[in-house]
């Protein structure tokens, strides 16, 4: 699911708006009363049933039954919106605190931030800066406590959780790109394993490929497919956090 160029909001207004500095009062003539909140649910809603490519102000208009224009009395138009719909979905993480070793902690924020990226697989298709609204803050102040403590830059720690989010947005993408490509298809990994692999067995020579044939039978006989979303996303995180354990080991010697 290759990202899709979206229009970015206006920054001032965007931040404005993301910080609720500006926001009319509801109003409740003809029905209940419009806000901000109630238009990013909106999209945003549209967006995770629909994707992107569906969004517009008059489809956000038409699921709230209100005038299209009437929006841009609360949003000056879809980059904006956007701005909006990308740090509200940010507040579904969970961003409590929690003791623990910092391997733990950053394997936890991985897989919660895997699981809202499924949750709004669209924000893959954002193209936009990362505005620093309330949410994201909270989300990157969250992440960076994992790593707090551990004798590492500021600098450090910041591409340490830039790493972490990298991997989980790579590992996504390209798990749900899998997804779109089998429901085109109507046939998943493990399908296509069970129809093609005779075919492929009489097809390629095996001395010809020695290695990759040895390994790609294994891994078929491992996982009954091509290869194992699951396994794949773990492999590469905890291969990721070892690269971490090595930083942080380092940061101990010097100092100890």
């Amino acid at each position: 699911m290759p990202p899709q160029p979206s229009k970015s909001g206006d920054p001032a207004r965007s931040l404005s708006l993301l910080w609720r500095t500006q926001e009319p009062a509801p109003r409740r003539r003809g029905g209940p009363g419009l806000s901000v909140d109630r238009i990013v649910a909106a999209a945003t809603e549209i967006a995770d049933s629909e994707g992107l490519t569906a969004l517009s102000m008059r489809r956000v208009a038409e699921s709230l039954e209100v005038g299209t224009m009437s929006l841009y009395t609360y949003v000056p138009g879809k980059g904006e919106l956007i701005d909006l719909m990308v740090d509200a979905a940010y507040g579904d993480l969970d961003t409590r605190d929690r003791t623990g070793h910092w391997r733990e902690r950053l394997r936890g924020i991985a897989y919660a931030n895997r699981e809202l990226y499924v949750r709004h697989p669209w924000m893959l298709q954002v193209v936009t800066i990362r505005l620093l609204g309330p949410n994201l803050i909270a989300k990157y102040d969250h992440e960076l406590s994992a790593v707090d403590g551990l004798g590492l830059s500021e600098v450090e720690m910041d591409s340490t959780v830039n790493l972490i989010d990298g991997y989980v947005e790579s590992a996504v993408r390209q798990a749900l790109g899998a997804e779109q490509v089998a429901r085109e298809s109507g046939m998943d990994d493990a399908q296509w394993w069970r129809t093609y692999d005779p075919l492929l067995t009489a097809l390629v020579d095996e001395s010809a490929y020695p290695t990759a044939s040895r390994v790609g039978t294994a891994v078929g006989r491992a996982h009954q497919a091509v290869h194992d979303p699951e396994h794949e996303f773990s492999f590469g995180l905890e291969r990721v956090l070892d690269g971490v354990q090595v930083l942080v080991d380092s940061r101990s010697t010097n100092t100890g």
